[in-house]
């Protein structure tokens, strides 16, 4: 009987919350941040571990460049959901953003934990993909003194090709490109327009023509094409 009244008694406060994290949940997807955290911020209340509402908050923490916050929210998943390779990576992702905007010294002590991070994302998950391209990106800015390498870079290259072709073709522009190999980068990224033929395969061909290969007149026509192709 104690059970049942409990029961009734807690109900309303469960509809209550969950009529409030849909509501959160629709602006959040509007990009109505602003008006989602509170929202989010009053089901943490009801319940404090509800994995969904933290990976939001700390969504909305790291739209807004508050790093030190986002990683508070992630580092509660990872504790609630130790198998997640999402939370890891988030984490990571904050972590590696806050090193970013600190000094050097700051930042020197972060390598380990982001690599850490993003290396634990994807022994969770395998075929992590964004996790792969957070270490070639950290392994290329890092100086070789302090652990940077091109050769780890393209180790995981390597293994973007295995998983998805498209992401490895273009990992391997980018770290061509990153080294001023400009006819390497080309060949990479005509390679992943001929896989994919997305926008964003032919933009970064045309990008890298302009920008590098002072040659914007085949960025245009590259362009060009790209619309020829896809005209509806």
């Amino acid at each position: 009987m104690k059970k049942l009244f409990f029961i009734i008694f807690l109900l309303p406060t469960l509809v209550f919350s969950q009529a409030n994290f849909e509501k959160a949940e629709k602006l959040f997807n509007q990009g109505k941040y602003k008006l989602a955290k509170p929202l989010f911020e009053s089901v943490l209340v009801e319940n404090q571990n509800h994995s969904k509402t933290l990976e939001y908050l700390g969504d909305i923490e790291g739209f807004n460049k508050s790093w030190d916050k986002g990683m508070f929210y992630y580092d509660k998943l990872k504790k609630l959901n130790p198998s997640n390779a999402e939370y890891y990576y988030k984490y990571g992702g904050c972590l590696g953003m806050k090193a970013k905007e600190s000094n050097k010294f700051t930042a020197l002590g972060m390598i380990g934990d982001i690599k850490t991070s993003f290396e634990k994302a994807i022994q969770l998950n395998p075929n992590h993909i964004e996790a792969r391209w957070a270490l070639i990106e950290l392994y290329l800015q890092l100086p070789g003194i302090i652990g940077g390498s091109e050769r780890k870079a393209q180790k995981y290259a390597n293994e973007l090709l295995n998983i998805s072709t498209v992401d490895g073709y273009l990992a391997k522009g980018h770290i061509a490109e990153y080294f001023n190999k400009y006819k390497d980068a080309e060949r990479f990224y005509t390679k992943a327009i001929a896989v994919s033929g997305s926008k964003m395969t032919y933009q970064k061909l045309a990008n890298l023509y302009k920008n590098k290969m002072n040659q914007p007149e085949k960025a245009k026509i590259l362009l060009e094409n790209y619309q020829e192709r896809n005209k509806s």
